[in-house]
Order: structure tokens, then sequence, then C-alpha cells
């Protein structure tokens, strides 16, 4: 199979940790008898530097026509006195925009390996972590109405958290279907003791479920999912959210797993090409030093062979091969512990992709 894949480098370690994901997609290729076509793209303070701009609709343009994009970090102190709409991370928003992406999906999974770096109990993490947060990108109050305005005397605001059935629906496939690739098991999260956005939600969803009879849904409220994310996340496989919802439980997920460099996200739409991108950010102060830990991206790469390119086989590939390199006790310094080998950002990738 033939796959155009749009590499966004970045700033800070970006290209470090992509050029790694890059050299293990290259064995998967190998391996499984695909090719693996790379477009450099520019976006961020990379593309201020060269454009004056931190994506140019030509860089854009890149991506939109590729099967999928790998997207390493962008932005870093080097950008902080530039005008507001020409920041780095604007960039991030109109490529989010530009590809039509309005799912988010980011894993929590520990790895056996570095259990002890989780701040939960050991008896709850020996159960298992791993499941995965669909949110919903470009709805809900993030997007409504914002406005204050004096009234009896006083300051009163107002934000505005509105979805349409579509809205709902749209995501809420997106769910279905990551469940059915997974374990099967759909939880549904929202409010609808009180808010009436999340009724409607309730109602889509359970509508939606019809279509998928195969995936077995629940239905939790906020506060409770908060809760059982530290009691007891063994229970979960997809959890599918609002904006809001999905913006504080996935911060609280990525923080039970121990280390955010090993955390991976998609950003999906309509269509399969999607934004794949570790969740750190682009640690200028280790750049260029083989310091940066690119697990977290080249688990992006197998999700997007998993979920861009439904390559099932080659994204457990990838997975068992860091599983492997784990277990044979390797560790770049954000996840070092005793008794292990210290391995710089380049000597990760390449250890990762002999064990493919």
């Amino acid at each position: 199979m033939n796959k155009k894949i749009a590499v966004i480098r970045g700033d800070g370690i970006g290209p470090e940790i992509v050029n790694e994901a890059i050299k293990v997609l290259d064995k998967v290729a190998e391996k499984f008898g695909h090719t693996f076509e790379y477009i450099n793209a520019d976006m961020g303070g990379c593309a201020i530097d060269k454009y004056g701009d931190p994506l140019p609709q030509h860089e854009l343009d890149k991506c939109l026509s590729a099967d999928s994009v790998l997207l390493g970090a962008v932005g870093g102190p080097k950008w902080d006195s530039v005008p507001g709409n020409l920041r780095p991370e604007k960039g991030l928003l109109r490529i989010r925009a530009g590809m039509g992406v309005y799912s988010n999906n980011r894993p929590a999974k520990i790895w056996p390996q570095l259990a002890s770096a989780s701040p939960l109990k050991p008896e709850i993490v020996e159960k298992g972590i791993d499941f995965i947060i669909v949110r919903e990108l470009i709805g809900g109050v993030y997007f409504g109405e914002h406005k204050t305005y004096e009234q009896g005397g006083e300051k009163v605001s107002e934000d505005v958290m509105k979805y349409s059935e579509s809205e709902i629906e749209r995501i809420g496939r997106i769910g279905f279907e990551t469940a059915r690739k997974r374990r099967k098991k759909l939880c549904s999260v929202e409010k609808s003791n009180v808010l009436d956005t999340s009724r409607l939600w309730k109602a889509v969803i359970h509508r939606l479920a019809e279509e998928y009879p195969d995936v077995e849904l629940t239905d939790m409220l906020v506060d409770n999912c908060a809760m059982q994310i530290v009691k007891n996340p063994a229970q979960f496989d997809v959890i599918v959210t609002e904006n809001m919802f999905g913006d504080i439980l996935s911060d609280e997920a990525s923080m039970i797993t121990g280390s955010i460099g090993m955390i991976p996200s998609s950003s999906l739409g309509a269509g399969s090409n999607g934004l794949y991108e570790p969740i750190h950010g682009s640690a200028p102060d280790i750049a260029g030093q083989d310091k940066a830990n690119p697990i977290g991206t080249v688990l992006s790469a197998a999700m997007m062979l998993r979920f861009s390119f439904d390559m099932p086989k080659e994204a457990d590939s990838i997975e068992a091969a860091v599983n492997k390199v784990l277990s044979d006790g390797y560790r770049t310094g954000d996840i070092m512990q005793e008794g292990m080998k210290r391995v710089g950002c380049a000597e990760m990738g390449s250890l990762i992709a002999q064990a493919i």
C-alpha cells in the first residue's frame, strides 16, 4: 500500500522526535511491503522565520493533499515577542480548521515497565490503564458566544455552551468506530442531570448506538467520571465527551500514566486524513541535545497506521516494539529508573525500529 504523509517537524525537539518516528515507519514499510512518501511542510516558529506566517496556505495545502499528517511540536520563547495573530500556536488552530478535524483522541495507557511512575496506588495500577478519550474539538462552550457587560451596577459574564444534533452525532460516530477497533466498550460522559446540552448529547448518542449493536454503551456523569479515572481506570475502554469536559478529563488521564513523553494523540474529522502528534511541547531547553523522548511521537505514528490507514497489524508491531525496548531496560532521561540503561533520542528510535 502506498501512503503520502505530510511531515511537520516544527520547532524545538520537534525535528528530533519526528525523525525517529520516520525511522520506525520506514522499518514498518519494509517489513509489511508498504511505501510511505513523506512531504515536508513548515508550521510554527520555523514557518514564521521562513515565511513570516505560522502556517502559509501553500504549506497547509501540502497537508490537505496528503493521506495524513505527522506533527512534532511548535513554539518556543524565540517567538514570544511576535504579534498575537502570528504566534506559532496560531498555526495549530489554522491547521485544525483547515483540515476540518473535530475529534481529539488521546490515549491514556500505562506501560507495565513504568507502573511505578504513576501517582496512583499500585493495587489500582496493576489492574491496567489503557483507554482513549475522544473529545469534541470545535464546539461547546469554548466556541460559543462570550460576553461581559454591566448589569445592576456590577459586571456580569456569560459563556454559551451550544451543540447541535449533527455535531454530537459526528463525534459520537468517532467514539463508536474507535471502540470497534479496541475492546468494543464506549462510555458517554455528560452532565444530563443539569444541562440541556447534555440531555441532547445523551439522546443522540443512544440513538446512534442502534447502529453499533456490537459496542457496549454506558453513560456516566462527568463528575463521577473524574472520580472513576483515579479510582478504577481499568473499567474504561473509550470515553466520548464534549469539548470542556474532554479538556479536563484528558489532562487528568495523562497524569495517571506517569510521563507525558509517552502519550500520543490524534485529531480526526469526516475523512481519514488525520493530524497525529505527541501531547508534549517543543521543550526548547533540551532541543538539539539528543535528550528528548521520541516514544510519544512513535506511538502517534502507530495511531496513524491504525486509525487513518487501517493497518492494525502494523500499529501493533510498533506498540510491541516499544514494549520490548522498555522491557529490555532502555530509558530516555524523562523516564529513567534505577538500574535501567539510559539512551538518547536517536538511539531510542533505532532500538524501536530494530525491534519491529
